[in-house]
């Protein structure tokens, strides 16, 4: 049977904490065995490396001990300062059973050697010699002469020599004793059966002595840090060499005598470490493995263990269709199981909320055939029921709508979703027992059935002013628009809701008598008693609307509107005579328009402004899309037209000035030239130079006479002269004043340069 994603989720839960804790528990072992393993082998070598040291030490110290006592005797004295020759056979016997006897106490296979310093004569190995001069000479240079110490180790070839300056207790050395200790008995000393490397440094951290070729395993510069490092004599540990570009990180086990501060040392083999752990890491091994499988047998009947009840849980579930658990791998039992009993939940909600759900669109349905008339009334009594509404005795209708003053500062397509949202305020400021489901009931307006049962008319209106007030205020608090109400008269029969909207559409109508944000009823607006229809246009003001508009003055035009939309609304009481007035003052701009020559309300963008204006029932708003997209382009166009016009005189004026510089001119003359007023001339000159047509003059005069001294060699007063200036004074003072320098001094000044 095909396991589930619960089984393999709880089985490999198990099985990596169980395989977690057998690694940790592993490891653990596994180190501290090595450490164990380490600790013992470095202890066999420390103790090894001790017993090297004090094998060899007393050996040496015996040969030195010999020698020193030797060198107190009185024969000792006697034979150093007697000239050995070929003939003296006793003396000879005696030096020589001396250094067989000594031979006997130290190491076997070493040579031992004794010099006469005052005789210059050395028996050595049982032969007789003598010292030249200059081999004299260098034994005194090397271990007499400036030496604070009668103990010498020297390394040769052959192995180490011991050096021995005798007597030990004088001063005055009289001889040397020589103790050659070959490699082979070094060897023979050292060497262990395991053929571990053993190297022994001087104090001076020179190698003595070497089993192996020491640059194969330490470098110098190794050799010199173990010297270094240590220095503390008669001490013995385990020292850690850091990693080189040739060898690895090495451990070194050393002893350090305190006799001669020789230093013992071997190199902690990581093989012969690795071949003492062996058998434990077989071991290690094996309860690894077995422990595993152990876990892993474990982890199997765990899962399948508590696995079991969700599988027959699952098989007595029935089949989900909208959700596979093949399908669907990253579900486990328990959400598949979670699924299936909330579909089976969700199914029977689904059902119960389908037909709740389906009852706002029934009752929108409802309201709106109502205000259509496409039900009749058996209908209704049978739908009013099931919708919640039951049918009550001396129960009253009011038939309300809403329609937006403006749209504050949002875009016309934001429209729908403000009339949503005082659908929604509707909802929630009129008690559900008091009205019909709210509806939109066109792009413009929003409807709503009240409801009264037991009160008489009075209450009746009194209750419907307070809604309407309230709707108001909280519609301007939170979405800061305004509104204005129709309300129809009251009814008793829903039947009738297609009259009542209709009295309260002619109701939104006379807002443009009253202003935005008003609450109109229809029976206020009946009793006006018809009658012939005086229709009253302000000419005089639309006049002086024109003329502002002609002459491009934006603030005038804004105020002259203002007072012609008010005069035309006071005056004319009736809706429909306003709408009549509205559509001649429009006519009246396009006729304006084509006189001035301008396009603005034939354009694409004003194609419908009749029927925008009249679907616009809020005063505010008309005079607000009059001004921005009618009006003040007109304005604007006027403004760039007459900016043009005063351009073109203004450039006709200084192209007069450059061309007759040279003659008398005046604004009178330029103005009967170009046939207009001087003054005028005068004032739009400096509006579009930013100076005065005199200034503007004298200052190209006097550019022209600054060319003319510079480039000519006219006089002064002849310069003066063809300016127009009468007087030469009036030239230089004018000179002077602009340039801070007189004609006759600017002229100097360029010529220099």
């Amino acid at each position: 049977m095909k396991k589930g994603r619960m089984f393999y989720t709880i089985f490999i839960t198990i099985l990596v904490l169980g395989i977690g804790l057998v690694a940790s528990f592993g490891s653990y072992i596994y180190f501290t065995t090595i450490s164990s393993v380490m600790e013992r082998v470095s202890n066999s070598k420390q103790s090894y490396m001790t017993q090297i040291k004090n094998s060899l030490e007393q050996k040496i110290q015996t040969i030195e001990y010999a020698f020193n006592t030797y060198s107190t005797t009185s024969s000792f004295d006697e034979v150093v300062k007697h000239p050995i020759t070929e003939k003296d056979f006793v003396a000879y016997r005696n030096v020589n059973s001396q250094l067989n006897y000594i031979a006997t106490m130290g190491l076997e296979g070493t040579e031992y050697s004794l010099i006469s310093l005052d005789q210059n004569w050395k028996i050595s190995n049982g032969s007789l010699s003598y010292l030249t001069k200059t081999e004299r000479e260098k034994l005194f240079k090397t271990y007499i002469d400036h030496q604070d110490k009668g103990l010498f180790w020297i390394k040769t070839d052959k192995g180490i020599r011991f050096v021995n300056t005798l007597p030990v207790f004088s001063k005055k050395k009289q001889a040397i004793a020589l103790s050659d200790i070959s490699l082979k008995t070094l060897n023979r000393t050292i060497q262990a059966e395991d053929h571990t490397a053993v190297f022994i440094l001087n104090k001076q951290g020179d190698l003595m002595y070497e089993t192996e070729p020491v640059d194969q395993l330490l470098t110098t510069r190794q050799l010199q840090h173990i010297s270094e490092a240590t220095a503390t004599p008669d001490n013995s540990g385990m020292l850690t060499l850091e990693k080189t570009k040739h060898q690895p990180a090495q451990q070194v086990i050393y002893a350090k005598s305190a006799y001669n501060n020789w230093t013992y040392l071997t190199i902690l083999d990581k093989k012969e470490i690795s071949n003492a752990f062996q058998t434990t890491k077989f071991g290690i091994i094996t309860m690894v493995l077995v422990l595993t499988f152990l876990i892993v047998v474990v982890a199997y009947i765990i899962a399948v263990y508590f696995t079991k009840p969700f599988q027959q849980i699952k098989r007595s579930l029935p089949k989900n269709p909208n959700f596979s658990f093949k399908n669907e791998p990253s579900k486990n039992e328990i959400d598949w199981i979670i699924d299936s009993i909330d579909s089976i939940v969700t199914e029977k909600e689904s059902l119960e909320s389908l037909i709740q759900s389906e009852m706002p669109q029934l009752e929108t349905q409802l309201i709106l055939n109502l205000f259509r008339r496409r039900i009749s009334t058996e209908e209704l009594a049978r739908k009013m029921p099931r919708l919640g509404y039951p049918q009550l005795e001396n129960q009253m209708y009011i038939t309300l709508l809403i329609q937006l003053d403006n749209l504050g500062d949002r875009e016309p397509s934001d429209k729908d979703v403000l009339l949503l949202a005082i659908n929604k305020i509707v909802e929630e400021t009129i008690p559900e027992q008091q009205r019909m489901l709210p509806i939109i009931l066109n792009d413009d307006i929003q409807a709503t059935i009240l409801m009264f049962t037991g009160k008489n008319e009075q209450e009746i209106n009194k209750q419907v002013l307070d809604d309407a007030t309230l709707l108001i205020r909280t519609v301007k608090e939170y979405l800061n628009v305004s509104i204005s109400i129709g309300i129809s008269k009251s009814y008793d029969n829903l039947i009738e809701s297609k009259e009542a909207c209709e009295m309260s559409k002619q109701a939104l109508h006379h807002r443009l008598n009253l202003g935005k944000e008003s609450i109109i009823f229809y029976e206020d607006i009946s009793t006006v008693i018809s009658g012939p229809v005086l229709l009253h246009y302000p000419t005089e003001m639309e006049s002086q609307l024109f003329d502002a508009i002609r002459i491009g003055d934006e603030e005038q035009v804004r105020l002259t509107v203002h007072s012609l939309l008010t005069e035309i609304m006071t005056k004319n009481n009736h809706s429909m005579n306003f709408e009549v007035l509205l559509v001649r003052f429009v006519n009246n701009l396009i006729q304006l328009e084509q006189l001035l020559g301008i396009e603005v309300l034939l354009t694409q963008n004003n194609h419908a402004l009749y029927h925008r204006l009249l679907d616009i029932r809020n005063p505010e708003e008309i005079e607000r899309m009059l001004v921005e997209q009618v009006i003040s382009p007109m304005v604007k166009s006027m403004k760039e037209k007459t900016n043009q016009q005063f351009r073109c005189l203004s450039e006709k004026i200084a192209a007069i000035i450059r061309a007759e510089y040279d003659q008398e001119l005046s604004l009178e003359l330029i103005g009967d030239r170009l046939h207009y007023n001087p003054n005028y001339l005068s004032s739009i000159f400096k509006k579009e130079y930013g100076t005065t047509f005199s200034e503007y003059l004298m200052g190209y005069r006097l550019q022209m006479g600054k060319k003319w001294l510079i480039e000519t060699d006219m006089t002064i007063k002849e310069i003066a002269e063809r300016l127009q200036y009468h007087n030469p004074q009036n030239f230089i003072r004018s000179f002077r004043k602009k340039e801070q320098v007189t004609p006759g001094a600017y002229r100097k000044m360029k010529q220099a340069n």
